[in-house]
């Protein structure tokens, strides 16, 4: 038996809040600690600069990242808490006007006149500042995102991605680094843009060109100052 609860499941948009903060995380954590890895080691003939540069970036970048995902996020949550409240103050003043503004919401979504203002009445009776929240300021389940959430999954995105090239700077040799760095980063952006392009239904082709030429620019762009300062150090 399909239920609306099933039937929603197996759409994406109930996955875009925590998807956006892990992918984002994850893409800016490999590429940021990459391409810091590349700059230093186009400019250093030891491994202590690199590792140094590359823990210092994944720690700072992963607390920063979550940081600015739950100021962002709680910005937002206070807006549409400020609205919400607005909108009771309204529905306590003037009733009738609000529900005007229901039918001819609906009236614009290709609803007839008296339907419209049937709906409005019977979605006013049953939870007034619900309809409105939903169909005036638009706020839904959905797209309200959690301020925890959203900074726990980026800031531990972008450690998980952070580790790859930490463990690059650990373990390869120095002399090949940036070329190793370079060619892994490429493939974990792959994987990386695959499986989030998987996960909200969207192209893998576009998803992973799109990855990988923005971490390309990236990485290519550090290795270009380090070469350019040519400290070997």
């Amino acid at each position: 038996m399909v239920t609306i609860d099933n039937y929603l499941d197996s759409h994406y948009i109930h996955r875009s809040n925590w998807l956006r903060a892990a992918v984002l995380g994850a893409n800016d954590g490999i590429i940021s600690i990459s391409s810091l890895a590349i700059g230093v080691a186009a400019a250093s003939s030891s491994r202590d600069p690199i590792l140094l540069a590359t823990v210092a970036g994944l720690v700072a970048g992963a607390l920063s990242m979550a940081a600015g995902e739950y100021v962002s996020v709680s910005s937002q949550t206070d807006i549409e808490h400020a609205d919400i409240e607005r909108e009771k103050i309204e529905l306590a003043k003037m009733p009738e006007q609000e529900l005007q503004i229901l039918a001819e919401i609906y009236e614009r979504r290709g609803l007839k006149k008296e339907t419209a203002l049937q709906v409005a009445k019977e979605l006013t009776e049953s939870d007034a500042l619900g309809a409105h929240v939903r169909d005036e300021l638009g706020i839904t389940e959905m797209s309200q995102a959690n301020p925890i959430q959203a900074a726990l999954a980026s800031g531990a995105a972008f450690t998980a991605g952070g580790f790859l090239p930490l463990m690059v700077a650990l373990l390869m040799p120095v002399q090949w680094m940036e070329y190793i760095l370079y060619g892994v980063t490429i493939i974990a952006l792959v994987v990386l843009g695959a499986v989030s392009a998987k996960a909200g239904g969207s192209s893998i082709t576009k998803a992973v060109i799109r990855v990988v030429i923005w971490g390309s620019i990236a990485m290519g762009l550090s290795a270009l100052v380090g070469y350019l300062f040519g400290v070997r150090v």
